[in-house]
């Protein structure tokens, strides 16, 4: 299934927000509704104009159900009726995204979403294409555990060898772009799993987008997000499967004997 990209207006006779916030979520229960609820009073508080887009990836508890009647007219529930992945969610946001920036946030609330008017401000300020939270800046708070501190360094390491794409922490859970750049990636986003965001690096680079600015991001105390290591081979399956797609098979001549889109 393709996610069709957004229009990049707002409807008919509404203002365009400033900021579209995709949630992603599954089987989160009440924390979605916090999470949402955070975000919402964070930028009101700084008077940033925005649409949240909570999107669930197929939950089967009663976390839609828990959005009921939240933020009418700012807050729209997209419940996919099966569980894709965290990125087809992600990318369902963005294909209904009309703010004039477009970023998207982690449900379970291990970062704080009282960082997003700092996103928002950053992106005004920078001209970023991409603001991107980051567990390695200098400046951030976060505890991770040591084991987990080498698998991230390890991955990074694959990331910048594969794409020589210098982003110190793809991963994290919190992203903001300016509208043009959600608008010319996502054609070409296909993954469903956790490596959207890296692919979401490597296709607004390759586009010409390059800006991308890291920012520090505060967690709830010590890192709780653990991955198996069955998951491990996932992310680093997907991650090759990005790699042969957009590096590999983009340099091979199509049937009219021209390079493609990326070569």
């Amino acid at each position: 299934m393709t996610v069709p990209a957004g229009s990049g207006s707002a409807p008919s006779g509404k203002p365009r927000p400033e900021l579209t916030l995709v949630v992603p979520f599954f089987n989160p229960g009440p924390t979605v509704r916090r999470t949402v609820e955070r975000a919402a009073a964070a930028l009101g508080q700084e008077g940033i104009s925005f649409q949240i887009i909570a999107v669930s990836d197929g939950s089967t508890d009663d976390s839609v159900a828990s959005l009921a009647g939240v933020l009418p007219g700012q807050l729209e529930t997209v419940p996919l009726a099966l569980n894709r992945g965290k990125g087809f969610a992600v990318r369902t946001g963005l294909a209904r995204a009309t703010g004039v920036f477009v970023g998207f946030i982690d449900a379970d609330g291990d970062i704080p979403p009282e960082v997003l008017p700092d996103f928002v401000v950053a992106a005004r300020n920078t001209g970023a294409d991409i603001c991107f939270g980051s567990k390695s800046h200098p400046q951030a708070h976060v505890e991770v555990p040591p084991v987990r501190r080498l698998s991230s360094w390890a991955y990074r390491w694959v990331v910048r060898v594969l794409f020589q794409l210098s982003v110190r922490d793809t991963q994290t859970g919190v992203k903001i772009m300016r509208d043009e750049v959600a608008r010319a990636v996502l054609p070409h986003l296909v993954e469903d799993r956790f490596v959207l965001d890296v692919e979401l690096f490597v296709v607004a680079q390759r586009l010409g987008y390059r800006h991308f600015v890291e920012l520090p991001i505060p967690m709830n105390g010590r890192y709780r997000s653990t991955v198996s290591a069955r998951s491990a081979l996932v992310i680093m399956a997907d991650t090759l499967k990005v790699f042969w797609r957009l590096k590999v098979l983009s340099r091979q001549p199509s049937d009219d004997g021209s390079q493609g889109r990326f070569a």
